[in-house]
């Protein structure tokens, strides 16, 4: 167990967050397997017996959060590795949706990013060492049409590791953010997205819209969960990192549109200075 580190993994029952916890193990670390259901995470984990510390958290309840962090430390005395996994997509346009749907996708997708993070922080910056992985997505470096709120809370998780990870380096603690395309998990089948109650403006069906690419998606989630652990593995590892052939060309193309724009108006963005 001294040989390996200590990974904490919120969303890690199934999806992305099993997998990475399989190769965090596969590669000799030791794993807190966090997810809303204890005895599902207890099955399929079992087999990994004092490898694996499951424990039942809901990242959106902040006091949650603290127990689980404390209840890792308390059992191994520190968290080497966290991965902030958990999460749910809310595809739909934008005026679908109440503001009951849209708090509860950023309780989870956002707030609870932050719980589980505050709450493993000062134990890392005791030890002067770490590594925050948040998972966000593509679309947390460009919108996609039906995706305004889940779009939203990804631009934050991408931004809040940003500034996170300037404020943690002088700690030596890294924080790397993955944003990976459509990786074919169970993402958007019913236990992963919820859709607007009602059809978009113009008549057409997000879900229909979305849901044609399940199990069709091109990313392989054993392959980013390989990906990660190499990431962790590294002395300086990136702050960003794109998942998936797709998001390298999505986000390829998103940054020459940006740049285009950049160029367009820089005169115009110039002349709003002005002399004190």
């Amino acid at each position: 167990m001294d040989n390996g580190k200590i990974w904490f993994i919120t969303g890690a029952a199934r999806g992305i967050g099993a997998e990475i916890a399989r190769a965090a193990l596969a590669a000799g670390h030791t794993v807190v397997a966090t997810g809303r259901q204890l005895d599902t995470l207890q099955r399929v984990y079992g087999e990994f017996g004092d490898a694996v510390l499951p424990l039942a958290l809901d990242v959106a309840d902040e006091a949650q959060a603290q127990a689980a962090i404390a209840a890792a430390l308390g059992r191994f005395g520190r968290i080497d590795v966290l991965v902030n996994n958990a999460g749910y997509g809310l595809l739909g346009a934008f005026e679908t949706f109440g503001a009951a749907e849209i708090e509860a996708q950023f309780a989870t997708n956002v707030f609870g990013l932050m719980h589980v993070t505050r709450a493993a922080l000062p134990a890392m910056r005791a030890r002067r060492s770490g590594h925050v992985v948040n998972v966000s997505s593509i679309g947390g470096v460009t919108g996609f049409e039906g995706s305004s709120v889940y779009c939203a809370t990804k631009f934050a998780v991408t931004g809040f590791s940003e500034s996170l990870a300037l404020e943690l380096a002088p700690a030596g603690i890294a924080v790397t953010v993955v944003e990976p395309g459509f990786i074919r998990t169970d993402f958007l089948d019913g236990r992963s997205v919820r859709y607007g109650t009602r059809e978009t403006p113009d008549g057409v069906s997000s879900e229909r819209s979305y849901s044609q690419y399940n199990g069709e998606q091109p990313g392989d989630p054993v392959r980013l969960a390989a990906a990660v652990v190499d990431l962790v593995a590294r002395g300086q590892p990136p702050v960003h990192f794109l998942a998936g052939s797709d998001a390298v060309a999505i986000a390829t193309t998103a940054i020459e549109k940006r740049q285009r724009e950049l160029t367009a108006d820089r005169a115009l963005s110039q002349s709003v200075d002005g002399r004190f």
